[in-house]
């Protein structure tokens, strides 16, 4: 179970790099995961202190702070993603 969780905060990190804030709807949409599965990666990145959250309009967002940001970025352009 915890592999699965740290695997779902993995995917979920790489979303919010791509795509920037999303409430968790989105996330377990985008991600085709559960919930439950979705709110334990959040625990666990809010845990490492990876991500903020925003609330608008009653939803909550949770967006990666600005050094993911931009660990994300040089993620992806080592790889040649960006």
């Amino acid at each position: 179970m915890k592999e699965r969780v740290g695997e779902t905060a993995g995917k979920v990190w790489r979303y919010l790099g791509q795509n920037g804030p999303a409430n968790v709807h989105q996330l377990c949409k985008a991600l085709k995961e559960k919930d439950e599965a979705v709110l334990q990666a959040l625990g666990w990145l809010a845990r490492e202190d990876k991500i903020n959250y925003t609330v608008k309009n009653r939803r909550t967002f949770v967006s990666l702070i600005d050094s993911e940001v931009r660990a994300f970025n040089n993620c992806m352009y080592r790889i040649g993603g960006k």
